[in-house]
């Protein structure tokens, strides 16, 4: 005859961690033919014995009563938990959902009452409380403005409120990627905050047209920083502190050095500045949908003429940004060109802007700009048959192709800051050429 030990099966009834303290659980044994308090025992089973289908089963409720000292430990454990903030939240929702008593949630809310990180309630971001099992709450803490921690602790029964700054931790990140589809895509693919993939694009905006210029298979590497709190939770991000980018085969290398005199900047390991007085170009990304030529068809005018600038192809509303720093020497609607900015740059240079529908705030004649500014947005005003930007550069008042103008480049690191700049970016260069031997090698 074969033995089969079979366990009686037995069900808790769950309750809240608040009401642990109660001196009896109720417990749900599920009993067949077997003694009242039977633990563990076994049926022999004959070949022409009844299915269990066909055994009775009753369930029983007992009270099994909970010594005093063990309720008491209960009573006394403190717990931390964390509640994520809700589109459209209070501070009364969240402590409800901490399960804080109604006591201490008025005493909380008269204690916070002008707190700035109260108003600061961003969704997404977390709630820290330390609270006892009856719901009494002893400390509720806040990472607000991505720097601060709202703090408030119960002393002698009463609750105390700070709110100061946050000392962040600092952290190098190194990345690397290769350009499949798009530069974002490839950021993407990489862990890359936007952030951080925008400054990419800034920083070589001198050398690299990151619409024209990009190829399938270019390859980039950055060091950048990261600043956490003491949870080690990632706060935000910081600058680029070096990178390089392979265009076409070409290597460009980027250094982030801040002057003895509070000027930065980003240089070659040479020392050479990246800057260049003029950007490639006044969109980040966008379609050069006609270029610089002697030659034309007007699309509206139906003949044959001379096209002295670049047009850029983008949607309506997109940011156009000053190529060079210099002076407003036009705001308005002129002709042809509709919505017009034109810039004094120093010297002999001029940029012209058109076609904008609309300008950037106070862009009135006089205002100083500086590279990269925002000047107004593409458009279609004027004679344009869609949105673009027509761009031009004119020295000495005659429109030139930009594409094939030498234009000056910022100065370098000055000789009194040469060996300092050696010395501090030495390790971010030796960063670089680790992910660059890492790229090689993975090829191979």
């Amino acid at each position: 005859m074969l033995y089969t030990p079979i366990s009686n099966k037995q069900g808790i009834l769950a309750q809240k961690s608040s009401k642990l303290t109660k001196k009896s659980i109720r417990w749900l044994v599920a009993l067949s033919s077997i003694p009242l308090f039977g633990i563990v025992t076994a049926f022999g089973i004959a070949p022409n014995s009844p299915s269990f289908e066909e055994i009775q089963v009753e369930e029983v409720v007992l009270d099994i009563s909970i010594p005093e000292a063990i309720a008491e430990t209960q009573a006394n454990q403190t717990f931390w938990r964390q509640e994520n903030i809700r589109r459209g939240d209070t501070i009364a929702a969240i402590l409800n959902r901490l399960d804080v008593s109604d006591q201490d949630s008025t005493d909380f809310l008269q204690a916070a009452r002008g707190s700035r990180a109260m108003r600061q309630l961003k969704p997404g971001q977390t709630v820290y409380a330390q609270t006892t099992a009856d719901g009494e709450l002893l400390t509720l803490r806040y990472f607000f403005g991505n720097e601060e921690l709202f703090l408030m602790e119960k002393t002698a029964d009463a609750f105390k409120m700070t709110e100061q700054p946050v000392e962040l931790d600092t952290r190098v990140h190194m990345k690397s990627g290769e350009i499949n589809s798009s530069l974002f895509a490839a950021t993407d693919n990489a862990g890359i905050p936007n952030n951080i993939a925008m400054q990419l694009t800034e920083i070589f905006a001198s050398e690299i047209d990151f619409y024209r210029d990009l190829r399938q298979g270019d390859r980039f590497t950055v060091v950048y920083e990261t600043f956490a709190n003491d949870n080690g939770k990632r706060t935000k991000t910081g600058r680029v502190l070096a990178a390089e980018f392979v265009n076409k085969g070409k290597s460009h290398q980027a250094i982030y050095f801040k002057s003895s005199n509070g000027a930065d900047g980003y240089y070659t390991p040479k020392g050479e500045s990246l800057r260049k007085a003029f950007l490639l170009s006044p969109l980040t990304f966008s379609r050069v949908s006609s270029g610089f030529t002697n030659a034309r068809f007007h699309p509206i005018l139906k003949e044959w003429r001379a096209h002295k600038g670049i047009d850029y192809a983008a949607p309506t509303g997109t940011p156009v940004k000053a190529t060079a720093s210099g002076i407003v020497a036009f705001s308005g609607s002129q002709k042809g060109y509709g919505n017009l900015v034109v810039l004094k740059h120093n010297g002999k240079y001029e940029t012209a802007y058109g076609h904008l529908s609309r300008f950037a705030s106070g862009m009135s004649k006089g205002k100083r700009i500086s590279q990269g500014d925002v000047i107004g947005y593409v458009g279609s005003t004027g004679m344009a048959t869609g949105p673009h930007l027509h761009y031009e550069l004119r020295i000495d008042g005659v429109q030139r192709d930009p594409t094939n103008v030498v234009l000056p480049s910022a100065p370098p690191i000055a000789k009194r800051d040469l060996n300092t700049f050696q010395k501090e970016t030495h390790a971010l260069v030796a960063r670089l050429n680790i992910m660059r031997s890492i790229h090689l090698a993975a090829l191979e």
